[in-house]
């Protein structure tokens, strides 16, 4: 974990953006990172690892999560909506009361996933992995699952 991409990451999402941009190969680890309640709207933030992240009431809708390794973390009841999660790793995560409406979820491993109470309506999560993903309570309300596996 690289604390100065924390702090970074926490004070300016442009700021950490414009860093993405200028070295989009490199990656990120922010693993076991704290970054409750924080404002990430349309952060880059695609291949980070985040494995073990705290993520709780984050405010992520828009960003761009793409092939992000989110194992083990703890997003409860953050807002993920319209979030690209596509080919993410998403295993044993906690997601429960998330709102992940409109998010793009297909090619992700949510296995043994907790999906409790999240918002996932029009979401995305064709191909996705879904193998011991706890869903009780979820609302799948035009959620496209076409080729979902588990």
């Amino acid at each position: 974990m690289n604390e100065q991409h924390i702090a970074l990451l926490r004070r300016s999402v442009r700021g950490w953006n414009a860093i993405r941009a200028a070295a989009p190969q490199r990656r990120m680890n922010l693993s076991d990172a704290y970054l409750r309640d924080a404002d990430l709207r349309a952060a880059d933030l695609r291949g980070t690892n985040l494995y073990g992240a705290n993520l709780v009431h984050a405010d992520l809708p828009h960003a761009d999560l793409r092939a992000a390794y989110l194992s083990d973390a703890d997003i409860r009841r953050a807002n993920l909506s319209h979030a690209d999660l596509s080919h993410a790793d998403l295993s044993h995560a906690d997601l429960s009361d998330a709102n992940l409406s409109h998010a793009n979820l297909s090619h992700a491993d949510l296995s043994h996933a907790n999906l409790r109470h999240a918002d996932l309506h029009g979401a995305h999560l064709r191909d996705a992995y879904l193998a011991g993903a706890d869903l009780y309570g979820a609302d799948i309300t035009g959620t496209i699952l076409e080729h979902a596996a588990g």
